[in-house]
């Protein structure tokens, strides 16, 4: 159980991505799904704020996000599986998706489901790793098919029928020594052991380098603030991107 009904502590470049996420989402409070929520460091923050649900297929990542969330949040739901286990009139004001749509295939396909589950006039939130030319050793050991540019994620965003997406880019300057130690980590000789599928690959994404105490949680907050705030300056720079779009009403 997290101390006092503290959120979940964060890497620290999931520092840097909340500090875009946080000022996207609605200010009033909202029914919010968070697709592939991991170990639940997302879903302690919005869960605090909103009427929350989420999906996880893996179950380690599963158990820890519930107890996480739920010591938050009580009236918080966190479902072992996919999105299709909300049923077929499952809605909600704001779907998220961070650092998911790289792990799927079809990501087309993806974004098309992920349509039906925002009702008219709410919005699709979600996270990926920016720039192709950058796809590296910790990309194939986490289970990546791809990285994203800004101009194609949101002409996917589009497609899936969409309007008025989108994307900011974080991570500058910090963002690109994470990545460099991410790289080495999962390199020839990497502590990061390698792993023959890609289910496997992507289960695993959720779990490694995340810290396991509120001492180190505090550490990577504290340390990463002063690059929260210097990558405000650089929204078409960094590792990452967050995108953002409405279903038409």
């Amino acid at each position: 159980m997290l101390p006092h009904g503290r959120p979940a502590p964060l890497p620290p470049n999931a520092w840097l991505r909340w500090d875009v996420v946080a000022r996207v989402l609605p200010r009033e409070r909202s029914r919010v799904l968070e697709i592939g929520c991991g170990r639940g460091a997302f879903g302690t923050r919005l869960a605090r704020r909103h009427d929350y649900t989420a999906v996880e297929p893996d179950p380690q990542a599963y158990a820890v996000a519930r107890e996480r969330v739920l010591a938050v949040a009580p009236g918080a739901r966190v479902v072992h599986g996919l999105a299709a286990e909300l049923g077929p009139d499952a809605a909600f004001d704001v779907v998220c998706a961070f650092e998911v749509l790289e792990h799927i295939e079809d990501d087309e396909a993806a974004l098309a489901e992920w349509f039906g589950l925002v009702r008219p006039g709410g919005r699709l939130i979600l996270s990926t790793p920016a720039w192709p030319d950058r796809y590296g050793p910790w990309d194939e050991a986490v289970g990546h098919y791809r990285r994203y540019e800004p101009g194609q994620l949101r002409d996917r965003m589009r497609a899936a029928g969409f309007d008025d997406p989108r994307v900011r880019l974080y991570g500058a300057p910090l963002g690109y020594l994470l990545e460099l130690a991410r790289d080495r980590l999962a390199g020839p000789g990497g502590p990061v052991a390698e792993e023959p599928t890609m289910e496997g690959r992507t289960a695993r994404s959720g779990r490694v380098l995340q810290p396991s105490s509120a001492v180190a949680g505090t550490v990577a907050a504290v340390g990463t603030w002063p690059f929260r705030v210097l990558q405000r300056a650089f929204p078409t720079h960094g590792t990452g991107l967050v995108a953002w779009a409405t279903r038409p009403r």
